[in-house]
């Protein structure tokens, strides 16, 4: 009976244990669906040194004022191996601290070839290498960081060179998500951010390797918020990925938009349009701010989206692509940031 009893016991205390750890919230995440885009990494000269330190400071306060909960931030390949084999983990160190400061966590992504790779920046990256320096980013970080984006828009010649129906990305992804899961089982592994044509780009990887290789899927679905059919064509290309989704069986797969946006000007001019045309208005963009995140957060599967940007850049894509931000380069708050906050806390 004795016995009986002291099993009964430490049965209890187990399970109680095994509730209690259930219960404690994971530090680097949030259930917020509140992200953004911001370039933190850029204090290179060819960035024009958009951001110092105590302009991040300045940034991560403005963000936890408009309830932002999670930045898409770079962790740049050239910075943590600027030689092959040597890791540099100071400047983002700082990065991370001052977001955690602020109660903000961090979406990492892992892109860009370093210069010693002699290679162009964009150009598919040698995997060997490209895992190398994935783990040792990941085990530096894995008690601060859960989420890890593989490269941005691997499906533009923009940013991956050559493209080949995502072949080579998809073979990148088949090895380096095993060697993120062996660094930190806990760790989420984010498709890299799609283009408009994700739907397609998504079939491809799914086609050459399957659904098991992220966790994740993302994509950058940027549409005209001028058009009446704005939010239709959101819609309509979110109705096209889950149809993928479906047809490979992920459809219960989280789909994050890691970059959503559209610029706000001042004043229209020739020079500052974007890819769809004449740039819209601070009002139209502030309108559109409110329209995304009451409307794409309906969508099935939707769970996080993140404003594409946080801080306009100065004349740095020569064209409205520079006025995305919530705030201007001077940090003065856009009517977009009002919106922003006004979604983010009702």
């Amino acid at each position: 009976m004795k016995v009986t009893l002291l099993r009964l016991a430490l049965g209890l205390t187990l399970s109680s244990g095994l509730a209690s750890a259930a219960q404690i919230p994971d530090r680097r995440d949030t259930d917020s669906p509140y992200g953004v885009l911001d370039f933190f990494a850029w204090d290179q000269k060819w960035t024009k040194k958009h951001y110092n330190f105590d302009r991040i400071e300045k940034a991560a306060a403005l963000m936890q004022e408009a309830g932002i909960k999670i930045v898409r931030v770079d962790l740049l390949w050239e910075d943590i191996e600027p030689k092959k084999g040597r890791y540099k983990f100071k400047k983002y160190d700082r990065i991370v601290k001052i977001l955690d400061r602020h109660e903000i966590k961090t979406l990492a992504v892992l892109q860009y070839n370093p210069r010693w790779r002699k290679a162009a920046w964009n150009a598919a990256p040698d995997a060997d290498g490209y895992i190398a320096y994935a783990r040792a980013t990941v085990r530096h970080f894995k008690d601060r960081v859960k989420y890890w984006e593989i490269w941005n828009e691997p499906d533009s010649k923009t940013y991956w060179l050559p493209q080949d129906e995502l072949a080579a990305y998809s073979a990148l992804l088949k090895r380096v998500y095993p060697a993120i899961k062996e660094e930190d089982p806990t760790a989420q592994v984010v498709l890299g951010g799609m283009t408009e044509a994700g739907p397609y780009s998504l079939r491809r990887i799914y086609q050459k390797v399957g659904p098991q290789y992220f966790d994740i899927i993302n994509i950058h679905p940027f549409v005209d918020p001028k058009k009446s059919t704005a939010v239709e064509t959101l819609k309509g290309i979110h109705t096209s990925l889950m149809r993928v989704m479906v047809e490979f069986n992920d459809a219960e797969k989280p789909i994050w938009f890691t970059e959503l946006g559209a610029p706000g000007v001042q004043v229209n001019t020739p020079k500052n349009g974007w890819w769809h045309g004449p740039s819209p208005s601070e009002a139209e963009q502030a309108e559109w701010v409110r329209t995304v995140y009451r409307e794409a957060l309906k969508f099935k599967g939707v769970q996080k989206i993140f404003w594409a940007f946080f801080r306009d850049t100065d004349d740095f894509f020569h064209n409205g692509v520079d006025n995305f931000g919530l705030v201007r380069f001077d940090f003065s708050k856009k009517p977009a940031f009002d919106a922003y906050r006004e979604t983010a806390q009702p």
